[in-house]
C-alpha cells in the first residue's frame, strides 16, 4: 500500500500545506480518499503529486471538523461517482468553547443535505472493501476528552461535551501487519491502536497515521501519551496536523526512530 499526503501543516517540497489533513491511499487495486482538508488545497496538491481524484473509488471522512470535511464540496464537483462514508453520528454540529467565547468548528453548514446521495452513512464497524475497515471508538468515557478539550456538539439548545462518537479509524490488513489512519485522535492515540487491535486478535499493530492533537498538551502529558504508544507494541508512528511540532520533538525523544513526521507531499510506502 502507499500512500501520499496531500495536506498537512507543514509544506515539504514546495507542496504548500495548511491546518488540516488529507490523504490519498492505494491498498491493491482501491483508491481512497482520507478527508479534504479545509479548502480546495488537496486538490491542487493532488494534480502537483499525480493523484487522479477522479479515480477514487471511496471516500472516508475521519471525523466532523472543519479541517478535514472543507473540501468536500469541491472533492464531489471532481469525482462524480465515489461515496463519502461517515459515521451516522456525522452532523453539522460541533462547537469550540473558551471562556465565554464559542465558534463553529463542524462540517460546512447544509453540505450533508445538498450531497445526500453521495453520503453513505455507517454505524460501528464496517468493511469498507477487502481488508480495509471503518472502525469507530469503543472506549468509554470520551466526553471528558471532549470537555477538556472545550468541544461540544450542538443537540438542541443544549450543547454537551463531544464524545467523539462522530470519530472514526481507516484501517488496512496489510501483510506485514496493521495499519491505523486516524487523523487527529481526539480519543488517544494509544486507546485508538488498543481498540482497533482488538478486532485483529494475533496481528500486529504496523502503523498509526495521523494528528495526535497534542498542540495544546504539556510536554509531561505528551511524554506519558508516549510511553502508552510504546506499550502498545505499534512499530511506528506517522504524525503530524494537529500534534504540534513541538510536542512532535517530545514523542521523537521518546519513541526516537518510531515516530515519523507528516508533511505535505510525504509519500509512505508498506
Amino acid at each position: 500500500m502507499r500512500a501520499t499526503v496531500l495536506v498537512d501543516n507543514l509544506e515539504h517540497n514546495g507542496i504548500k500545506g495548511e491546518w488540516g489533513l488529507s490523504i490519498y491511499i492505494e491498498y491493491r487495486d482501491k483508491k481512497i480518499l482520507l478527508d479534504t482538508g479545509a479548502s480546495g488545497l488537496f486538490a491542487e496538491n493532488a494534480q502537483k503529486t499525480g493523484v487522479s481524484l477522479e479515480k477514487v473509488d471511496y471516500g472516508v471522512l475521519s471525523h466532523a471538523h472543519y479541517d478535514h470535511s472543507d473540501g468536500m464540496r469541491r472533492f464531489f464537483q471532481i469525482n462524480k461517482t465515489a461515496k463519502f462514508y461517515l459515521q451516522d453520528s456525522c452532523r453539522e454540529n460541533c462547537y469550540a468553547k473558551k471562556w465565554i467565547f464559542s465558534k463553529y468548528i463542524g462540517i460546512e453548514k447544509g453540505l450533508l443535505a445538498e450531497y445526500s446521495g453521495r453520503i453513505e452513512r455507517v454505524t460501528g464497524d464496517c468493511l469498507l472493501t477487502d481488508g480495509v475497515s471503518l472502525i469507530p471508538h469503543k472506549t468509554p468515557g470520551l466526553s471528558k476528552a471532549g470537555a477538556r478539550e472545550g468541544m461540544y456538539r450542538k443537540e438542541g439548545r443544549i450543547r454537551r461535551p463531544d464524545d467523539f462518537s462522530h470519530e472514526q479509524s481507516l484501517v488496512f490488513d496489510a501483510p506485514e501487519g496493521i495499519v491505523i489512519f486516524n487523523s487527529c485522535s481526539h480519543g488517544g492515540a494509544d486507546n485508538i491502536i488498543r481498540e482497533v487491535m482488538e478486532g485483529f486478535p494475533g496481528r500486529k499493530p504496523l502503523a498509526l497515521i495521523g494528528g495526535f492533537h497534542l498542540f495544546n498538551k504539556p510536554k509531561e502529558f505528551v511524554q506519558r501519551l508516549a510511553s502508552e504508544i510504546s506499550k502498545t507494541g505499534v512499530q511506528m508512528v506517522y504524525t503530524g496536523h494537529c500534534t504540534g511540532e513541538r510536542a512532535f520533538g517530545t514523542l521523537k525523544e521518546v519513541l526516537g526512530g518510531r515516530a515519523v513526521q507528516l508533511k505535505t507531499g510525504l509519500v509512505i510506502e508498506f
